[in-house]
């Protein structure tokens, strides 16, 4: 029976690079640790394997319960991660993205044996792109870096029969980039444009740029993490309502609340952003205990739930458009911003960012583009597995700082 269940993974992708049309799941969830967006791909190819039109024919959340949500930012931090909890929460976590598969197929009307490869990014609970001094074994100190999402995609084949590409940073990193960004490659591809210089904001637990000049190839691309997103707005909002929210839900708290300069101002001295890219960042430092020293800091000042969060989601703002003032308008004339990821469903957010920005700057959502904003990253990861499975490179060493292409991911069968 095991013979033959690896006997139909093998036949499955054996003539893939000859086929002209390419079913893909791509499963992502982000560090907002809200839960899993996995939607279903249809990519044809042309004759020369590059991809020639792509389609989404479905998309499914499945929202993470407030016990797992909790066990899991655990993980994020030293003071709180234990290591038995991390190899559990590594196996349940292929559970539940075997339960969005299950999901996704449902709706979508379509059966596992359709789909040539689940595409899964994984749950990241630490990335360190900032090296380190480890033992090495030639008694020399050696320069490690590294990058960990968890979710087992053994298991996770186990559960749906489907082979599972997995791991897509890890090989990135080992060329020497961040393993971060990786969705520009698909960036360019959705939203490029041969007349309007634009970048595709995403707005999840963390901030990230994608620079996409007009009429531009993929030499041309750039991109690297502007800094905090979702994340220290979620935090405080768990904190002022005693779990009651996960989120600032339409930007309701930040709408009743004033910003204040005087929190604020600090921490845009953080050394990050003034950093020129490639850059990238995460949880391990605009998390859970930077939040809550945010919101000591603005009690301290004598600052309303609402004002803290107001000030926060301003933070999010501030660090995107100083971004742009800083590493992207300089270089390249910018027509649109186009927000993809929880952000952007956040009004008040929104509101921010568009003050910010120049006027001639138009500001959209990837909906207006017909590309879910909850559903970008999950694509991308699809078309990333795609590419690997095809034997194509698409890491983007301008973006990410490796030393030459690389094919991303690992291949579980």
């Amino acid at each position: 029976m095991e013979s033959e269940k690896a006997a139909s993974s093998l036949s499955r992708l054996s003539a893939y690079r000859e086929r002209r049309e390419h079913s893909l799941i791509g499963i992502m969830s982000g560090t907002s640790f809200d839960g899993i967006d996995a939607v279903l791909v249809r990519i044809m190819t042309d004759e020369r394997g590059s991809i020639a039109s792509l389609a989404m024919e479905g998309h499914y959340s499945l929202p993470y319960s407030q016990e797992l949500q909790k066990r899991l930012l655990a993980l994020c931090s030293p003071e709180t991660a234990r290591i038995d909890e991390l190899v559990y929460a590594h196996a349940a976590l292929a559970e539940w993205y075997a339960g969005a598969v299950e999901g996704l197929l449902g709706m979508a009307g379509r059966k596992a044996q359709d789909v040539h490869a689940i595409c899964l990014h994984g749950q990241t609970v630490w990335h360190a792109p900032v090296p380190r001094a480890f033992p090495g074994p030639s008694g020399q100190a050696v320069s490690a870096r590294g990058t960990l999402q968890i979710g087992s995609a053994p298991l996770l084949h186990e559960r749906t029969g489907i082979p599972v590409i997995h791991d897509f940073r890890s090989r990135d990193m080992a060329a020497g980039g961040e393993g971060a960004p990786l969705a520009p490659f698909v960036d360019a591809l959705l939203f490029g444009s041969l007349e309007r210089g634009r970048i595709v904001q995403n707005i999840g637990g963390i901030g990230n740029a994608t620079v996409i000049p007009a009429g531009a190839g993929n030499e041309a691309v750039f991109a690297f993490d502007t800094g905090p997103g979702n994340m220290v707005m979620d935090e405080l909002a768990k904190r002022f309502t005693n779990g009651a929210l996960a989120y600032d839900r339409d930007g309701l708290f930040a709408s009743r609340g004033r910003i204040s300069h005087e929190l604020l101002e600090p921490l845009l001295e953080d050394p990050y952003f003034s950093r020129k890219p490639p850059k990238s960042t995460g949880r391990e430092v605009y998390g859970a205990e930077f939040a809550a020293r945010f919101a000591v800091r603005g009690k301290a000042l004598g600052l309303s739930d609402a004002d803290i969060i107001a000030t926060a989601t301003a933070f999010t703002a501030e660090t995107i458009v100083r971004a742009y003032r800083d590493f992207v308008f300089p270089l390249v004339p910018i027509d649109d911003v186009i927000v993809g990821g929880g952000g952007a469903l956040n009004p008040s957010l929104m509101a921010m960012i568009r003050e910010r920005l120049p006027a001639n700057v138009t500001l959209k959502t990837t909906a207006d583009y017909g590309i879910p904003v909850l559903a970008r990253e999950a694509i991308a990861f699809a078309v990333l597995g795609h590419e690997a499975l095809m034997g194509h490179p698409s890491n983007l060493p301008a973006v990410t700082g490796a030393s030459h292409d690389v094919i991303l991911g690992s291949l579980t069968l």
